[in-house]
């Protein structure tokens, strides 16, 4: 109880006590030095810390200021962009109104060469009214005697791309059936185990039947030794598709390569070189 009182009595007097005795306020920081910094560390703690505060405010002002030149470079370098923008605008401003003049006088010139070619024509048809009733009749001999030709360019113009495999086709079959009473029928059938083409694929042939005879037909502008063995595999196809052998194997067209010629001897295929030359069916 006694160090109890002591204790509350010297939180009571010291204060008094330590600003009337400076000895014993001398002994009571020499005592209590190691718990707190004395004014001259404080001091010097915080001198380094402005200095390192100042020397932070310098490094940011030189990090601000290089940032600044380089806006302003970048500025500079906007605004050199923006001129030659403008330069470059003006520039295809000056290209399009020129082109705008070059076309203006462009379509007039189309306008008057269009204007010219019309006075050429209606010149052209006076002449060709004059002299048609001319030519009529030598044209009509002239297309009587070149039926036969008309075919074979036919087959050259399929084979050089001026008129498809199939008007071509078409053609042959429509002669066929206009001499021979016959209808020849495109068959069109899936070979789904690959016979033909090695791959499952559609094969597409030409057939006659007529009273009970079974006729397969190619019909093509031109035809290869490649060509003719295809058509006797599409031939060989059918047959074991419907179990059924054909009478005979014919292949019309103007052009016969001279191997595929004697390829057909070898397979037993007829060749002709126009639907008129075919033997009665």
């Amino acid at each position: 109880m006694a160090i109890k009182n002591i204790s509350e009595t010297l939180k009571r007097e010291l204060p008094a006590l330590l600003r009337d005795d400076p000895d014993l306020r001398r002994y009571v920081l020499e005592l209590t030095r190691g718990e707190y910094a004395d004014r001259q560390q404080t001091e010097d703690r915080f001198d380094r810390i402005l200095e390192e505060l100042r020397q932070d405010r310098e490094a940011q002002e030189r990090k601000w200021a290089k940032q600044d030149r380089k806006w302003e470079e970048q500025d500079r370098k906007w605004e050199e962009q923006d001129r030659r923008w403008e330069k470059q605008d003006r520039k295809w401003k000056q290209a399009q109104e020129e082109n705008r003049r070059e076309w203006e006088e462009q379509n007039r010139k189309w306008w008057e060469a269009q204007a010219e070619n019309k006075r050429r024509w209606e010149e052209q048809d006076r002449k060709w009214e004059e002299s048609r009733a001319e030519f009529q009749q030598v044209h009509q001999e002239i297309m009587a005697l070149a039926e036969r030709h008309d075919r074979h360019i036919g087959a050259l113009g399929a084979r050089w791309g001026l008129q498809s495999e199939a008007t071509f086709r078409n053609a042959l079959a429509g002669i066929l059936e206009k001499n021979f009473d016959i209808q020849v029928l495109n068959v069109n059938e899936y070979d789904d185990q690959g016979e033909v083409f090695g791959r499952p694929d559609q094969v597409e042939l030409d057939v006659i039947i007529k009273n009970g005879l079974l006729l397969i037909c190619e019909l093509k502008s031109s035809i290869d030794k490649g060509g003719m063995y295809l058509f006797e595999r599409k031939a060989r196809f059918y047959e074991r598709r419907h179990n059924r052998k054909a009478d005979r194997l014919i292949v019309i067209s103007p052009m016969i390569d001279e191997k595929a010629k004697q390829l057909a001897e070898k397979l037993g295929i007829e060749i002709y070189s126009d639907s008129l030359e075919v033997k009665d069916i």
